[in-house]
């Protein structure tokens, strides 16, 4: 076992001793533990520490080259990749209390957060990063003013740390404080110039009351899966499937189900028991009593020893009033009412029959409407069914299903495929709409990456995510956290970032959530998703074959990593620790293209949505934006256009090929990601349409998931999110706005304007498997 990660050599060892003394001597333990105290704290004050490159602390050292620096303890150890890096024997640190010990919660020094409070972040895309940051992950601080981006990233990092705390004090392994803060500065410098981002869930809620206080943990994981095979053992309710979707949806995570409960011989829907008395339930004014009511409802059809079921509202606060937590204001009680109608409505069409394919994809949908009404929650849907199951395939064809056009829209639709299996039919539905979109199961549960070796290790896998970035088991979550290669000069640079990366997302899993089935796989899996957005960028201005050596050399890293975090950690390495997926916002910060994707164009519009309220309103119109009316919601919404340039070089889509994209997927599946790739493929109608089924035939041997999307023609519907633009229309409009660092964030903190807590939304909707903004 390697030493050198977070190696508390001597410390370590003299409090190791010390606790087995407690056991028996609780006097003698009180002596020793102030003696070890005093004596660590003059060694470290007096006391010269070798000192490497990423131990240095200053915010110009984010960009310089990471090398391997000898030390002189006796028991360090070495690795594949050379000494460890990631927890190094840090110097002397400016402002640090050296007495800090067990249970005092983790804390960066304010000298070293003085250093960047007047540093501009360097947002991406001409002010759109910075109006994203604001809009979505700046919370409000106890004066009622909006966090700057140098507070956002402390709160991230001081709870990131802070767990990585109590789970060594509450395992008894040795917590050193100083050689934290000095891997804690790293990692903050390494967020705060945008080399990687937590998730938007991560930025948002990491640090926060919602984790140091409520303790939802489960907030800061991106998806989950549930299967609906498991509702109907013994230990399971009926319910469980649906309220899981529910309550993680009400927690901004996004979910995929699947269908293979349907038609069980289990499943037979009875109705509520007449012969029973009716009982009213009163919903309590919280996400559990909106959840616990749905659970309540579903089972008394199938349940025979429940009578009706009846809901009594009153609890439910009014449409209007804040949220407290999680922000945003109630809908008040009507989308539940809704919803409870909408339930009945299915489960009474189903009386005496199976539950079906249809009817269990309905109520998930419905659930996901309920949960996103009022223009409050952001969650993601994601079904797979039977790719030979017409019932199934259709459920997006509104001709058949004209009753699910008000919902349906609510999941993406893959199918579980099988290698060798006809893609004819199912191609010619994707051709239409793009839906649905490929799984095949066997390659995830059998590979990971896919470079034509097997390894099996997750043969328990029974789906994935909404964007299909990651393998799950049923109950399992997955936290992601998303690198930027083209924002490194070289390789070093890169592999410093991936070791702090990997560190914040897999401290994650350290976190229990209140579901124990979901805690139960989660120990066990400890998997992650490290992934890399910006590779349009990379590869134009760099190259396929050094994103190649960048993606082989980088994934060895993270496996070193692994090994040497999880035996610091004890706890197992995790099943599967690379991802690619399809990012959403949290990619404009950091400048970068999401993902895989390329852009519409070199130069775009995009354009953002806004409350007519938000205090930000004002400060882009004074700055010269373009601010206008959103179609069909005129009276609350408005829309924002950024000119953006992707970068020198970039293709735009329409000059990249469906056969492009695919071998891109199937390029970063092999070298780089050992859950799946989020990709989601734009072709032509007409000239690529037609090759659909063929493209998969080959590609069903390197790919784990796919979708598709045809590509649309521009200005089809109102304020599309991108618009194409030539570098003319860039230039003149670029040249009519304010440097918006000069203005925006000074007049967000300062300003009067409304400053009411949000909701996340970092992951809003999934869209043909594209998370958008």
């Amino acid at each position: 076992m390697s030493l050198t990660f977070l190696c508390q050599v001597s410390t370590a060892g003299r409090l190791a001793t010390a606790n087995r003394q407690q056991l028996f001597a609780p006097a003698r333990w009180a002596q020793v533990s102030s003696a070890t105290a005093a004596a660590i704290a003059v060694r470290h004050v007096g006391t010269s520490v070798p000192h490497s490159n990423a131990a240095r602390t200053t915010a110009s050292d984010s960009t310089a080259p990471t090398t391997s620096t000898k030390t002189t303890t006796a028991t360090t150890a070495t690795t594949a990749s050379g000494p460890s890096s990631v927890h190094p024997n840090p110097g002397p640190l400016p402002g640090f209390n050296h007495y800090a010990r067990a249970g005092h919660p983790f804390k960066l020094t304010d000298a070293f957060l003085a250093k960047y409070a007047n540093v501009p972040p360097p947002f991406g895309f001409d002010g759109l990063g910075e109006l994203v940051y604001y809009r979505t992950y700046s919370r409000l601080k106890p004066n009622g003013e909006n966090e700057q981006w140098y507070e956002t990233v402390a709160r991230v990092v001081n709870g990131t740390f802070n767990l990585q705390r109590q789970w060594i004090e509450h395992h008894h392994l040795g917590w050193d404080a100083r050689k934290a803060q000095a891997t804690a500065q790293r990692m903050y410098d390494r967020i705060f110039h945008m080399k990687f981002l937590p998730p938007g869930r991560g930025l948002w809620a990491m640090g926060s009351p919602i984790t140091e206080t409520r303790r939802l943990f489960a907030a800061l994981n991106n998806c989950a899966f549930i299967s609906t095979a498991d509702m109907w053992e013994t230990t399971s309710l009926p319910s469980e499937p649906f309220t899981f979707l529910m309550d993680a949806s009400m927690l901004g995570v996004g979910v995929g189900f699947d269908t293979k409960g349907a038609n069980h011989r289990k499943s037979t829907v009875h109705g509520p028991n007449p012969s029973k008395p009716t009982s009213t339930m009163v919903i309590l004014d919280s996400r559990e009593g909106w959840v616990d009511s749905v659970g309540a409802l579903i089972d008394s059809y199938f349940d025979q020893k429940r009578g009706t079921v009846e809901f009594d509202y009153t609890l439910i606060r009014p449409a209007g009033l804040p949220i407290k937590g999680f922000g945003g204001l109630s809908s008040g009680s009507e989308p539940l009412r809704q919803l409870h109608d909408a339930i009945r409505g299915v489960l009474d069409a189903h009386r005496g029959k199976p539950l079906s394919v249809t009817g269990i994809v309905d109520i998930m949908n419905l659930i996901g409407k309920c949960v996103v009404a009022g223009n409050v929650r952001r969650t993601a849907e994601i079904a797979f069914g039977d790719a030979n199951d017409a019932e199934y395939i259709d459920l997006k064809n509104y001709q058949v299903n004209p009753h699910r056009a008000e919902f349906g829209w609510t999941s993406n639709n893959s199918v579980f495929c099988q290698v060798g299996m006809n893609y004819k039919d199912v191609c010619e539905r994707v051709r239409i709409n793009g839906e649905p979109g490929f799984f095949w199961l066997d390659n995830a549960r059998q590979f990971g990456r896919m470079n034509g070796v097997p390894d099996n290790k997750d043969w328990r896998a029974s789906g994935g995510n909404p964007c299909l970035e990651q393998t799950l088991e049923s109950h399992e979550l997955c936290c992601l956290v998303e690198t930027f290669p083209n924002n490194h000069k070289d390789f070093a640079d890169f592999q410093e970032t991936l070791k702090l990366a990997y560190l914040y997302a897999k401290t994650v899993t350290l976190a229990q959530t209140h579901w124990p089935k979901t805690n139960r796989v989660m120990l066990r899996n400890r998997r992650i998703g490290c992934g890399i957005s910006g590779v349009a960028q990379f590869v134009s201005a760099r190259g396929l074959e050094e994103l190649r050596d960048w993606c082989e050399r980088g994934y060895d890293v993270l496996q070193s990593t692994d090994k040497e975090v999880s035996d610091w950690l004890a706890i197992p390495r995790s099943i599967k620790t690379t991802t690619v997926k399809p990012s959403g916002t949290v990619s404009i910060l950091a400048g970068a293209t999401p993902g895989m994707h390329y852009p519409e164009s070199r130069y775009c519009l995009r354009r953002v949505r806004l409350s007519r309220h938000s205090n930000l309103v004002q400060p882009l119109i004074d700055m010269g934006y373009t601010v206008e009316p959103a179609v069909g919601s005129e009276d609350s919404t408005l829309v924002v256009e950024f000119p953006i340039d992707f970068g020198p070089s970039v293709r735009g889509l329409k000059d990249v090929s469906m056969w492009e994209q695919l071998n891109l997927a199937a390029f970063l599946q092999k070298h780089w990601s050992d859950n799946q790739v989020s990709c989601t493929v734009t072709f032509d109608p007409e000239s690529e349409g037609p090759h659909l089924a063929h493209a998969l035939q080959y590609y069903q041997y390197a790919l784990k998931g796919v979708s598709f999307l045809p590509r649309m023609e521009m200005g089809a519907y109102p304020q599309m999110p991108y618009e194409a633009i030539t570098k003319d229309q860039y230039d003149a409009a670029i040249a009519t706005i304010q440097d918006v660092r000069a203005t925006l964030g000074k007049s967000v903190v300062y300003d009067a304007g409304v400053k009411e807590e949000k909701d996340p939304e970092a992951e809003r909707f999934c869209n043909n498997d594209t998370c958008a903004l």
